[in-house]
């Protein structure tokens, strides 16, 4: 009886003491989830609306809602909680690396994803007003230091091709200088002056140098954006949130804005997505957790980027229409059909 009671309570010291560890210690895995939602037609947490437009310019009333979506991450997964997160179904658990690479600090990935929305929203106007006819063009944003480019390219000059080759959009520089090597010399012609009476066009000579990271490609040392000419002022309020994936929504709210109609005609719509300055969406991860967000938030129709229409269809929440989105104009012609009685086109 006497090894019996001890073989006992040694089973339950160690019972509690792995209780206890699987409570507390924490794994390298985190857990994604649904996460809020926000009506960028109307006013955030602060009271500020979302996307406020203004200027010279006709801004329309709108009615309903237009919700960006969000994945929530919990970084802090305990043994038990995650196989709980795990068995439930309702959250996918992954490895740490798979959100914060290796060599890089939880605060580097955060700013990664502040610049990232913060690139969203340039990008977002710029899609929004090319789309609404407004004149663009390409420019450089940025010389670095002691480059190439330093003191011959200068902030503001608007880039209007690479070796001859036409460019109205940043990628399209990118894909100019793809062929480049160090010790090439590049031309890259400019103009100065403002966009609506622009200077005479000049050749500028750049000696290619060697990439930082080992690339072979030429580097010349400049940041090009893109710029809109137009009186608008686009003005977006939406603090602590990361991440490039608000585009769509937020060029489909300008749209909206600038342009007679209701685009959303009073229905709760939500969506996700990238979006490049010429208005070209790029897939997102999290499109699940993102869709169940919304249906839970009342939208009834979601706009789905073309590269996650694969997987959004395996696990479409009841009561929720998808209208696939390959570009901003697929966009806005999707709510269009939808405003008329009209099926958009289906994942």
């Amino acid at each position: 009886m006497t090894r019996l009671r001890a073989t006992l309570a040694l089973g339950l010291v160690l019972a509690g003491v792995l209780g206890l560890l699987g409570a507390t210690v924490r794994v390298p895995f985190v857990a994604l989830g649904d996460g809020p939602t926000f009506d960028v037609l109307g006013a955030g947490a602060d009271g500020r609306t979302v996307v406020d437009v203004s200027g010279p310019v006709p801004v329309y009333p709108t009615t309903g809602q237009l919700r960006m979506t969000t994945v929530a991450v919990t970084t802090q997964v305990t043994l038990f909680g995650a196989m709980a997160m795990w068995a439930s179904g309702e959250e996918q658990v992954l490895p740490r690396e798979s959100v914060y690479p290796p060599g890089r600090s939880s605060e580097q990935v955060d700013q990664e994803n502040t610049r990232q929305f913060a690139q969203s929203e340039t990008d977002a106007e710029a899609a929004a007003l090319r789309y609404l006819g407004y004149p663009t063009a390409v420019q450089v944003g940025s010389v670095l230091d002691n480059s190439p480019s330093a003191g011959r390219l200068a902030p503001g000059d608007r880039i209007v091709a690479v070796d001859g080759r036409p460019v109205t959009t940043p990628q399209e520089v990118v894909d100019a200088l793809a062929p480049t090597r160090p010790g090439q010399t590049v031309t890259v012609t400019v103009q100065r002056g403002p966009l609506g009476a622009p200077g005479p066009r000049t050749d500028v000579a750049v000696v290619a140098a060697a990439r930082p990271d080992g690339d072979p490609r030429g580097f010349l040392g400049v940041t090009p954006t893109n710029i809109v000419d137009s009186p608008v002022d686009v003005r977006i309020s939406l603090g602590d949130i990361g991440g490039p994936s608000a585009g769509l929504i937020f060029a489909t709210a300008i749209v909206d804005k600038l342009t007679p109609g209701d685009l959303v005609g009073g229905r709760v719509v939500a969506g996700t997505g990238t979006i490049d300055a010429t208005g070209r969406v790029g897939d997102i991860g999290g499109i699940r957790f993102k869709m169940d967000a919304a249906r839970h938030d009342g939208a009834q129709v979601f706009l789905v980027p073309a590269g996650n229409c694969a997987e959004a269809v395996t696990d479409v929440p009841d009561g929720l229409q998808l209208a696939r989105v390959g570009t901003l104009n697929e966009g806005i012609a999707a709510l269009e059909a939808i405003r008329a009685g009209r099926a958009p086109t289906p994942c």
